[in-house]
């Protein structure tokens, strides 16, 4: 049942980023910081471990996951260290996702050199 509870969750939400896609002007990026806002906002009020507890990776994966993680360090930070955690609790938190999209866009970047979209090469 998790298998399926996870691939519905996901799967809902993929389906609303590509209506949003389909029958908005919002262009992806814009959707991708829509989502993320919605997972600080959740996490942020405590509902997004709900959504989590039923959907289990379902909510984990996508944006919103991130956003909630975000906020979950935020809160543990804050009541850690105060008013400072504020500003490092939620990269603290993040780090690991962080530290791997950028060592994964080195070497994509490495592996794969820019070009122009015109260019045929």
């Amino acid at each position: 049942m998790e298998y399926l509870n996870a691939f519905l969750l996901g799967g809902a939400l993929c389906v609303i980023g590509q209506l949003l896609i389909d029958k908005t002007g919002l262009t992806p990026a814009r959707i991708l910081v829509g989502y993320v806002t919605v997972g600080v906002l959740l996490g942020g009020v405590g509902l997004y471990r709900y959504l989590a507890e039923w959907g289990g990776e379902g909510a984990a994966v996508p944006l919103t996951g991130f956003g909630a993680l975000l906020a979950k360090g935020v809160r543990e930070a804050v009541d850690e260290q105060g008013l400072l955690g504020a500003l490092t609790g939620g990269l603290r938190a993040a780090a690991a996702g962080v530290t791997a999209a950028v060592v994964f866009a080195l070497i994509a970047g490495l592996i794969f050199p820019a070009r122009d979209k015109e260019s045929k090469n």
